[in-house]
């Protein structure tokens, strides 16, 4: 009963948040286009026609057409598939990686607290993307890469979140009383602390989805993300920076489509932080 009563109040919080709801109806409305790609796509993304380059937006190409005659709609929408496998595998596995190291970092403190603390310490010592960027460049260019790339270097911030909460939750009474009834470190720290832990961190990958895909497109944009001829946006806006005399389209649709994408995780995120706040 409690527990609905709660449900309720942060579906309440959220739905009075105009920014957040908007922001929810960006993210589901990319779920829905990746999904049925195949279905809302007009052309195969692949498909070259000479005869069509570089034509402006039209009823035939709503969209336009690229340097090698394929639909930038199609390309477009195939290319959100994309964009959303990499955002949530990529924090995907930097959550597996932070879920880890906070849960014993916090619960356990000394040595342990010490020694993964001062790796955070390191790792947020680089510039993440240029650190991203010397990693691809030595690796070969692929989404997988990709993908792990990003999730090992997205870790240390959401550790040093789940290791607060963990400083914080394990002093307290309902902690306590697991340990005199005999419960195990691993029952106290999967059964008790971390579920109680998880809201701050749902907000920090939300908004990390939002950080993956913005990555992805940079690197795509400069050469070593995702390959052709599978469509990105981040690829689709590096034709448009060679034809941008020519053909602006190629420069304006992926543009808006990272950054609607990017907006949407962002409300959606911040939504979220304050329908979760206990404070409030």
């Amino acid at each position: 009963m409690r527990e609905e009563r709660l449900s309720k109040i942060i579906w309440r919080r959220f739905r009075r948040n105009r920014l957040a709801v908007v922001g929810a109806i960006l993210v589901l409305s990319l779920f829905v286009i990746a999904s049925l790609a195949p279905l809302l796509s007009p052309y195969d993304p692949g498909e070259i026609n000479v005869k069509n380059i570089l034509l402006p937006p039209s009823k035939t190409h709503p969209l336009g057409t690229d340097e090698l005659g394929r639909d930038v709609l199609s390309r477009m929408i195939w290319a959100s598939r994309v964009s959303l496998k990499v955002g949530f595998i990529a924090v995907g596995i930097a959550l597996v990686i932070a879920v880890i190291l906070g849960s014993l970092a916090g619960y356990y403190g000394g040595r342990i607290d010490n020694l993964i603390m001062r790796s955070v310490d390191i790792m947020l010592c680089f510039p993440t993307f240029f650190l991203i960027l010397a990693v691809i460049a030595i690796l070969e260019p692929s989404i997988t890469n990709i993908m792990v790339v990003i999730g090992i270097t997205s870790w240390p911030g959401l550790t040093r979140l789940l290791r607060a909460e963990f400083l914080s939750l394990k002093e307290r009474e309902f902690v306590a009383a697991a340990r005199a009834l005999g419960a195990s470190d691993r029952r106290i720290i999967l059964k008790h602390i971390l579920p109680n832990a998880l809201a701050p961190l749902v907000v920090a990958a939300t908004l990390g989805v939002a950080g993956a895909i913005l990555t992805e497109s940079a690197l795509s944009f400069l050469g070593i993300g995702v390959q052709p001829p599978t469509p990105s946006w981040g690829n689709i806006l590096t034709s448009g920076e060679v034809y941008i005399d020519l053909a602006w389209w190629l420069s304006l649709f992926p543009g808006l489509a990272i950054l609607i994408t990017v907006l949407g995780y962002t409300l959606l995120g911040e939504g979220l932080k304050d329908a979760l706040n206990p404070r409030l």
